[in-house]
């Protein structure tokens, strides 16, 4: 069962990595086609709409935590009618959100449209229906979330791979399409948008109707239920604000200390950690509704061993895609960028080393969330986020640091939310201290002590910089390699390996 369970991991981690990958190439094209085709003003306009309904992508987020959590613990069980009960559940929450997405966005958004924001009176009729056909996306996202959740939960992984293909050859299309288009290219661009996510969504739904059965349920009441997950949603929601306070509050302070370059050297910094963040947190949403289910399903042992193979193996994952970046930094910024702002090698750095140990947080909140036990974790995530704000504006004005400390406080900040939250998480689902630190943290310090050695020792011994970049990324994952055989495989996970490179080399020669 586990050898099973397993495949699947992989299985829906390699169709995770090929949607993103895809997903991440043509993004970046038609953004570029996009901004060229609409220009720098009617692009602008549209991500400035569209950014008056953004504060409901933070609930849905919110929602979606909670939203995942419920129906993957009700699989779990393995009760139809109780996973019946948690969709119809489901169902009426998120027509209540609806309902309110559209009265405020039509009388909130509206008047914020024409009364507060800065658009050219020409240009104020194609804003309104930018705003409608918003307000008419974000709907439809917000009733499709327990579809998709439902799509998680039950870890068919394909169905995402496949429709994004659907979906990013369609938004191909609007991109050629909008050049041969005589209309207002901004109203057509926002209206074909809208014919993508109807389509979308048109999909997501029948594709679940026809493969499971609790979506038939229909919406319910169940009071108990709808106040766990609005509890849930609620002190996940309390996190994603901390989380945006502490984020602008960083770009305000070094904004008003060290002025506008600054902010840009950090954008900068953070648009490579993305990319990068983003290849582990596919191999994180492939293995997380295992780690809920088997907490369903009281399996502790089950989930202790996902808990660290996750931790462990995002860690690993993260450390080797970092490497060649941090040692190589300045060459790539400046193949990428030709001119790059002041800064942004060291707040690269640094943001890379938070990232790294970020990925040792999902997996811990994963296990929190299947528990519903937030309120304890969650205010101390909280407090410790927040302070780093005020903590760092008292550097800034009275010891006159320089501007890469705040991304310092934020790693110190970070390393002790890990143990804080290992404090706190480990105990619930009762997981040893002593196994997490055998199994996750141990291993991965033996890695980061050894694995860059020999990166750094060679890096600017061929002089030319793009064949040093080579040479110096190929040895990285080399090294990375050797040392996560060294110090971070178990015996079982050799074996494993060995296994199966063996089954490989005898069915080729076959």
């Amino acid at each position: 069962m586990e050898k099973t369970n397993n495949r699947t991991i992989a299985r829906n981690t390699l169709m995770l990595y090929g949607r993103a990958i895809l997903m991440m190439m043509i993004g970046l094209y038609t953004s570029r086609v996009i901004l060229n085709t609409l220009g720098v003003s009617d692009f602008g306009i549209y991500n400035a709409v569209g950014g008056i309904i953004a504060m409901f992508g933070i609930i849905s987020s919110s929602l979606s935590n909670a939203t995942s959590r419920t129906i993957t613990v009700a699989i779990g069980k393995g009760d139809i009618r109780q996973i019946k009960a948690a969709f119809g559940n489901l169902k009426v929450v998120y027509y209540i959100m609806c309902f309110f997405v559209v009265l405020l966005g039509e009388t909130i958004g509206l008047w914020f449209l024409y009364h507060k924001m800065s658009i050219p009176a020409d240009r104020m009729d194609a804003a309104f229906w930018v705003l409608q056909f918003t307000i008419f996306t974000t709907v439809l996202n917000f009733i499709c979330v327990p579809y998709n959740s439902a799509i998680i939960a039950h870890e068919r992984m394909s169905a995402f791979a496949y429709i994004s293909l659907m979906d990013v050859i369609l938004k191909l299309l609007i991109c050629f399409s909008l050049s041969i288009i005589p209309y207002d290219k901004l109203i057509i661009y926002g209206m074909l948008m809208v014919g993508v996510c109807i389509i979308d969504r048109i999909i997501y739904v029948v594709y679940c109707n026809k493969r499971f059965p609790e979506v038939h349920a229909k919406p319910r009441i169940n009071k108990e239920q709808i106040k766990d997950i609005l509890s849930i949603s609620g002190w996940t929601l309390s996190g994603n604000f901390a989380w945006i306070l502490n984020t602008q509050g960083i770009n305000l302070i070094l904004n008003v200390f060290f002025g506008p370059i600054v902010n840009a050297a950090r954008g900068i910094a953070l648009q490579v950690q993305g990319v990068m963040a983003q290849f582990v947190t596919n191999f994180q949403t492939a293995i997380n509704p295992q780690i809920t289910k088997s907490y369903a399903q009281s399996n502790f042992q089950r989930m202790h061993e996902l808990l660290n193979m996750s931790s462990k193996f995002s860690y690993l994952l993260m450390l080797v895609m970092s490497i060649p970046v941090l040692v190589e930094a300045p060459v790539i910024l400046k193949f990428w960028l030709n001119h790059v702002p002041e800064h942004t090698v060291v707040y690269l750095r640094i943001i890379l080393i938070y990232s790294i140990l970020t990925t040792l947080s999902n997996p811990l909140w994963v296990s929190v969330l299947a528990t519903g036990q937030l309120k304890k974790y969650q205010i101390y995530d909280n407090v410790i986020q927040l302070l780093v704000i005020p903590i760092s504006y008292l550097v800034f004005k009275y010891l006159q640091a320089d501007s890469y400390w705040v991304f310092v406080i934020l790693l110190i900040s970070e390393i002790l939310e890990i143990f804080i939250r290992v404090w706190i998480v480990l105990p619930l689902i009762h997981h040893q201290y002593s196994r997490y630190i055998r199994e996750v943290i141990l291993p991965i310090i033996g890695v980061t002590v050894t694995a860059p050695i020999i990166p750094l020792l060679l890096n600017g011994l061929i002089g030319q910089e793009f064949y040093n970049f080579i040479f110096v990324c190929i040895f990285s994952v080399l090294c990375s390699l050797v040392s996560i055989w060294l110090f971070a495989l178990n015996h079982h996970e050799r074996s494993w390996i060995q296994n199966f490179a063996k089954e490989k080399i005898l069915n080729y020669k076959k």
